[in-house]
């Protein structure tokens, strides 16, 4: 088919690089020309893995290519994916401007049947207002459908995810609408759910917002943990072997970070709002994640006594491993925290240095592991790298001013680093 995939982020990039992949000849468009220059020149915008391989691949081949021209790119297309973002309000809700955008410079290229696909993550009823703005700006007698096909990608395995769906949602109005996207995704050999647009909006909304209550939920029974000398670790595995739980998601930590988690909860509290529900549960979700950060500084104001004027080391700066995404990280919040206190901040990322020097002034940047750890009072460990897992503790034990690391990740044992001589704070255990 021929598709064009409107927004070249997180999101848009892997769509368009897949549908190539497929077999598929797919135009992606941007506004940004910088990141158009870049894509064109086989150079990524974004960390992800596979994904330049992806896109080298099939630029290659000529079934991948890159604009900034909007307009020629809906001409040449039968099916039109939107994946520009829907950044937040002060007040949670989703903007849509981009989205609105978008579609009305579509609707002035229909020339003949087309499919528009939702595919950023919007508020319900947000396809009712495409196909009123399709339709207020189109010709007289343009044909096009409205779809929503809401991604489920998680950064760090989104081409993989893509590729090897637990399901695809398609939420569609027409035989014809649904038989286009059918034919699209039948070489996943996946399980397709078609339902109306309404509920297609929905559940990508419920689905985060799910994932997001179980992450505050194993939040706050560490806190237990924490006062009764239990283990969250051996509590979420006795909980996870329920096959009506099960074990993922249920890791203590610091808090869920990303743009979609936050986001998406946010949104999904202020649609329940303007629908006439007062979604309570999810605001407590809201408050157990902030309280997860506001806890661990105190743990490190326990390991170190006084912050002011001390060096704190930090390991980790994405919201989780594998991508480069700083976009609501745990780590911005806490070592701003750490910083208005007075304390000296040192860290480093293996991919998100790029994003983090302009996210967070005041910190040195090092250029590996070991150098964080170099004279630091304390080591932070905030995004589970692999690398982290693997550092050789006798070095770094050495190289830190004092032996004391505080673990927002639970990627190192209690009992092994008491062994070797560590002060060690970790999420929910003794």
């Amino acid at each position: 088919m021929k598709i064009a995939v409107v927004g070249c982020g997180y999101v848009g990039l892997v769509t368009g690089a897949c549908f190539a992949g497929l077999g598929n000849q797919v135009i992606c468009v941007d506004r940004d020309v910088q990141k158009i220059g870049l894509l064109k020149r086989g150079r990524m915008p974004i960390y992800e893995p596979g994904l330049e391989e992806l896109v080298k691949e099939n630029s290659k081949k000529g079934s991948l290519s890159f604009t900034a021209d909007l307009k020629m790119a809906a001409r040449r297309s039968e099916v039109i994916f939107i994946a520009v973002g829907t950044p937040p309000r002060p007040n949670g809700e989703a903007d849509l401007s981009f989205v609105e955008n978008v579609a009305r410079t579509i609707a002035g290229e229909i020339r003949s049947y087309q499919l528009i696909v939702e595919k950023s993550t919007v508020p319900v009823q947000t396809g009712e207002r495409i196909q009123q703005t399709l339709a207020r700006h189109a010709r007289k007698g343009a044909s096009f459908d409205v779809a929503s096909n809401p991604e489920f990608l998680r950064e760090g395995s989104a081409v993989q995810d893509f590729m090897n769906p637990d399901r695809i949602i398609l939420g569609v109005e027409s035989k014809r609408a649904k038989g286009i996207l059918m034919d699209l995704y039948k070489p996943l050999k996946s399980t397709i759910l078609v339902t109306d647009i309404k509920s297609a909006e929905i559940i990508k909304h419920a689905s985060n917002s799910f994932l997001a209550a179980k992450i505050s939920f194993i939040n706050a029974v560490s806190r237990l943990c924490e006062a009764a000398g239990a283990d969250v670790e051996q509590v979420a595995l006795g909980m996870g072997l329920d096959r009506r739980i099960g074990r993922h998601f249920l890791d203590a930590g610091i808090g869920f970070g990303g743009f979609c988690f936050p986001k998406d909860l946010a949104a999904f509290i202020r649609i329940s709002e303007k629908l006439g529900y007062d979604f309570e549960l999810l605001k407590a979700v809201q408050k157990i994640n902030e309280e997860q950060k506001e806890n661990f500084i105190r743990k490190i104001e326990e390991a170190v006594w006084n912050v002011p004027s001390k060096t704190i080391g930090v390991l980790g700066l994405s919201f989780k491993p594998n991508t480069d995404d700083m976009r609501y990280a745990p780590s911005v919040d806490i070592i701003e925290a750490l910083k208005e206190q007075g304390a000296n901040v040192r860290a480093f990322d293996p991919h998100a240095m790029p994003h983090a020097r302009k996210r967070l002034k005041g910190v040195v940047f090092c250029k590996d592991s070991y150098s964080v750890c170099q004279g630091s009072d304390c080591l932070l460990i905030l995004t589970e790298w692999d690398e982290f897992k693997e550092l050789d503790l006798q070095k770094v034990k050495k190289l830190l001013h004092q032996p004391v690391i505080v673990d927002g990740r639970n990627i190192y044992d209690p009992k092994k680093m008491k062994a070797l001589g560590f002060r060690y704070f970790s999420v929910g255990r003794p």
